[in-house]
Formats: C-alpha cells, sequence, structure tokens
C-alpha cells in the first residue's frame, strides 16, 4: 500500500513540473557560421539545417570601438531589439531569412520570440602582424554576442536562459591609406614637420633642437621620447581635399574636415616610442632623415603599431 501512495506521489510531482517552463531545450548555434543580409534590413543570423536563430538590432550598435574590459554593450530585449528562434519543414537557407518575398519553401512550423533579457556585446579590434618589421593593421572588429536571462515565448510556454551565447559577428574596417612619400616639409614658425597627401597628414611637433644643421656621427642619431606635448606624433585622415595651405597657421582650420585623429603613445626610454633624427650634409644644405622605432598610435580605445623602425621620411634644411 505505501508503495502505491509512493508512486502516485512521484507521478503528480511529474506533472506538475510539465507545464512548459522548467523543460530545458537546447538551442545549440555554437557550430553555425554567423551571417548578415546584404539588404538593406538589419537582421544576422545563423542556420542550422531546419533551423534559424535571427538577431534584429540596429546596425549602428556595431561600434568600430574596442570595449573597455568588462564594459559591453547592453540592449534591453524588446520590439526594437528582437531574437527570434525558428523552427521549418525542410533546410532552410539565406534568401528565406534575407528576401523581400521569400521562397514558398521551406514553411516555418515553430517561432520562439525572446520577450524579456538583455543583448551583450563586447567588442575587440581585429588584427594583423607584418612579421618583417611588427607593424600591426586594424582589419576588422569582432561584436562577441552573450544573451543574458533571456525569456522565449513558445507555443508551450515559456523558455529561459541565464546565459545564452549567439556567438561571433565580425564587421570589416577600412583600411588607413597611409600614402606618404615621406618628404617632409617644417615650418617656418612653429617648427612643425608634416607629410600630406590629398587625404591624410603625419604631423611632428618636434623638438627643434633635433634639426641641427650638423651633421651626426656614424650610429649615434639624436634620439628623443614622443610625448603629449614636445615630440607630439598625429596622424590625421581628412573628409576633405587636404592642401599645403592647411598647414604653418595660428589656429587649425575647420575645413577639410578631421575624419578621424590618432595620437602617437607617449615613448619609455629605450623601449618605444623613439625619435631618432640622422643628419647628413647634402648639396648646398642638410638631409634630416626621421626614424620613428616601436611607436603606437592610439584613438579612443583603439591603436595600431607602426612597427620596429618606421622612416617618416627626410628633411631638407638650407645651411
Amino acid at each position: 500500500m505505501k508503495r502505491v501512495a509512493s508512486l502516485l506521489v512521484l507521478a503528480l510531482l511529474l506533472n506538475s513540473c510539465d507545464d512548459g517552463n522548467l523543460t530545458l531545450e537546447t538551442i545549440d548555434f555554437s557550430t553555425a557560421t554567423t551571417q548578415k543580409c546584404t539588404t538593406n534590413n538589419n537582421i544576422i543570423y545563423k542556420l542550422k539545417e531546419k533551423e534559424s536563430l535571427l538577431l534584429d538590432i540596429p546596425a549602428s550598435t556595431f561600434l568600430n570601438e574596442p570595449s573597455l574590459v568588462d564594459t559591453p554593450v547592453i540592449l534591453d530585449i524588446n520590439t526594437t531589439n528582437r531574437v527570434v528562434y525558428r523552427f521549418y519543414d525542410g533546410t532552410v537557407a539565406s534568401p528565406t531569412i534575407c528576401e523581400s518575398i521569400p521562397p514558398a519553401t521551406p514553411i516555418v512550423t515553430d517561432q520562439w520570440t525572446a520577450t524579456a533579457g538583455k543583448i551583450q556585446i563586447f567588442t575587440t579590434a581585429v588584427k594583423t602582424t607584418n612579421a618583417t618589421d611588427n607593424s600591426t593593421k586594424i582589419t576588422g572588429y569582432n561584436h562577441n554576442i552573450v544573451f543574458k536571462n533571456i525569456t522565449f515565448a513558445k507555443s508551450s510556454g515559456t523558455q529561459v536562459y541565464e546565459t545564452f551565447a549567439f556567438g561571433d559577428y565580425v564587421t570589416s574596417a577600412t583600411s588607413l591609406p597611409f600614402g606618404f612619400d615621406k618628404t617632409l616639409e617644417q615650418c617656418p614658425t612653429s617648427k612643425q614637420i608634416y607629410d600630406n597627401n590629398s587625404s591624410e597628414a603625419l604631423t611632428l611637433d618636434i623638438d627643434p633642437t633635433l634639426i641641427v644643421n650638423s651633421a651626426t656621427p656614424l650610429n649615434t642619431p639624436r634620439t628623443a621620447l614622443i610625448s603629449a606635448t614636445v615630440n607630439k606624433l598625429t596622424y590625421r585622415l581628412f573628409s576633405g581635399l587636404l592642401t599645403s595651405s592647411y598647414f604653418c597657421t595660428t589656429t587649425v582650420p575647420t575645413t577639410p574636415a578631421i575624419s578621424e585623429e590618432w595620437i602617437a603613445v607617449a615613448g619609455v626610454s629605450n623601449v618605444s616610442g623613439i625619435i631618432e633624427v640622422t643628419t647628413t650634409s647634402f648639396a648646398n644644405g642638410f638631409k634630416h632623415t626621421i626614424v620613428l622605432k616601436n611607436v603606437t598610435m592610439k584613438k579612443g580605445n583603439n591603436d595600431f603599431k607602426l612597427g620596429d623602425n618606421y622612416i617618416y621620411g627626410e628633411l631638407l634644411t638650407a645651411n
């Protein structure tokens, strides 16, 4: 009799748990590649045979700026930031997700719609390193997406995940041109040195004592460290046509507009951020060759390296 009663109690307990809320169903897209629609919508998605996982958030959310440690972008899941999990009666492909008039098949057989939770996006820069000179280049940005306390509304109730990883989404970066001819000019009053073309400039607010009309001994260049004031190195990219009239003015012109500005990190003695100037006699004057060693350029949380020995260029001065 006791055994029968125990079985009845167990049956009641099992019955009470089967309410659609406590049965955890696994969603696994860990091996699927993140894709983006090429049309004018903001959907990024993952596909797996007869399933799709869709994320629809503003494209402006994905910033080309690395996140600070433990400081991801956080969005509320709502009607603007949508997460949808779909099931189909056949193999699903990109046209089903992205085309304004999707194919007739496969047909959606079930859909889970996220109704609450947070979307966390942590961004890091994707860089390539030149093995010859150890310079780096930013080629893109990796956005790691995780859902926190996400609640799905489904036909049999709700499904809640405390942590659910969507995965990585990579956006491309536009390479900085750095198309300089390395023929340097110097402002007569400020003594600022610059190299420029029609869209970019690399300026050095150099200590005037580094540019002296006297040849340097062999293998003994004049040296100094980059800082935020003296020997400040700045790279600027412009959105309009840049000419030589932009430089050597009392105040910085407002046109063309600056679209990007990168400033060199302060140097460390015998380690990084080092300026070397080698001077030789040249015709009726002197040639000053400027080399930048182990310099890192920084903008916000972004940075890249110019390399072990970046030849800034040559400056000619008269006797």
